[in-house]
């Protein structure tokens, strides 16, 4: 990696990563504002100022917007998160300043038009709808609401219909103003790009862009509990959540290793003794998300309502017998499918550049791949273990619980787990 990095005087990082055999580039804009920015009445409102930014500045219309990457081929596009809003484009190498024109003008210059609210007020609440129509992805903001409750870590990031029905240009514009500035923001390309070129064009163009920081991020709390729903669904989906560990964690490699083992892929104990030995589902996958100050272990899976509760009485026993007697074997394997997955997804001019912008946000540096796969090689059975020990005794489990029948006993069976923290 040739990573370059300047910190202009207003405070705007550049960060790039050469890689002179593409003929393409990626590139974008992250912020270090979310859905946990959002103050009380303001819920939805980061997610909806990322669709407004398309919709028109004081230079060029929506449909100018869209046109003037994609009549060169290229792509631009936006998402949201908890703690982080990116906006990105990838095109051809002589298109690049284009794209950071388009970028730089879409979140300097917004018009927020008020038939364009409404218009995309409306679409904004049938995306909400969509989700209530998905229940293998509605889960997770029940399970989000429940491990986090009456925060807004806990919040969905697309709001409620009431919330974003309230949302104007008024809100769009002091969230903006708020969240939205160069001591908050990251502009990472990576590919066929020269970086004194991306500075120079980045130095003249966010000329306009505010001097905002983020004010308001309450610390997070871990609350546990159970949310459970009834739905006619041909099957029972079932979220379960423990408090994990935040992004500068020393041991959250471990724990990602452990993750890996107890249900990272089709080797993994959770994927082999529920799926392949008993056949109780078809999908089962364990994954951790870190956030600044806490993290979300979860898990997930899909079973006929008869079989939840056989099937969560076997997660909660591959889980504890996981975190006491997982393998070196099995530590290495998961060490592997590690490693080779950074060294894979660093193939990605779009990968590279989104792992540049965020280690810029959280770390402050971006941490060399070498580094990065020496943390994971630190990784032992004793420090695995102890991750996992460590997890189950840390909090009150989460658990969302969505589908037909009587689901109570599934839950109770995933509430045992907190037995680890008496």
């Amino acid at each position: 990696m040739s990573v370059e990095t300047t910190r202009l005087p207003s405070g705007l990082v550049v960060v790039t990563d050469e890689m002179p055999d593409l003929e393409t580039a990626s590139l974008g804009v992250w912020v270090n504002c979310g859905s946990r920015n959002e103050r009380p009445d303001e819920h939805g409102v980061s997610h909806f100022l990322e669709h407004m930014a398309f919709k028109g500045t004081e230079q060029r219309s929506a449909r100018q917007i869209a046109e003037s990457i994609e009549t060169v081929g290229g792509d631009l596009n936006a998402a949201t998160g908890v703690e982080v809003t990116a906006y990105y484009a990838r095109m051809l190498k002589a298109d690049v300043p284009l794209a950071l024109d388009v970028l730089a003008d879409i979140l300097s210059h917004p018009r927020f038009d008020p038939d364009e609210i409404t218009r995309e007020r409306n679409v904004i609440i049938q995306e909400i709808g969509a989700l209530e129509d998905t229940p293998d992805d509605l889960v997770f903001d029940f399970l989000q609401a429940t491990a986090y409750a009456s925060q807004p870590l806990g919040h969905s990031i697309l709001g409620t219909p009431e919330s974003v029905r309230a949302i104007d240009a008024a809100k769009l514009r002091s969230y903006l103003a708020r969240n939205y500035g160069s001591p908050t923001t990251v502009i990472a390309a990576a590919g066929a790009i020269k970086h004194d070129a991306i500075v120079e064009k980045v130095d003249h163009l966010f000329t306009d862009f505010g001097e905002a920081a983020p004010t308001f991020r309450p610390p997070a709390t871990f609350t546990g509990g159970v949310h459970i729903e009834s739905r006619d669904l041909e099957q029972a989906h079932i979220a379960l959540a423990l408090e994990g560990l935040p992004q500068r964690d020393s041991s959250l490699y471990s724990l990602q290793v452990f993750t890996n083992i107890l249900g990272g892929g089709m080797s993994s104990r959770l994927f082999q003794e529920v799926r392949e030995e008993r056949g109780l589902c078809y999908s089962i996958y364990a994954f951790h998300a870190p956030y600044v100050d806490t993290g979300m272990f979860g898990l997930y899976a899909g079973t006929d309502a008869a079989d939840a509760q056989e099937l969560m009485r076997v997660i909660v026993g591959e889980m504890e017998a996981t975190a006491d007697g997982l393998t070196e074997v099995e530590v290495a394997r998961a060490k592997a499918q590690m490693k080779s997955g950074l060294l894979m997804a660093l193939e990605s001019s779009g990968a590279r550049a989104e792992q540049l912008a965020r280690h810029m946000i959280i770390h402050g540096r971006v941490i060399p791949v070498d580094e990065i796969v020496s943390r994971v090689d630190s990784v032992t059975v004793d420090t695995a273990r102890e991750a996992g020990r460590a997890l189950m005794a840390r909090s009150r489990p989460a658990v969302a619980v969505l589908g037909p029948g009587r689901l109570e006993g599934a839950a109770a069976i995933a509430e045992s787990l907190a037995l680890k923290a008496a």
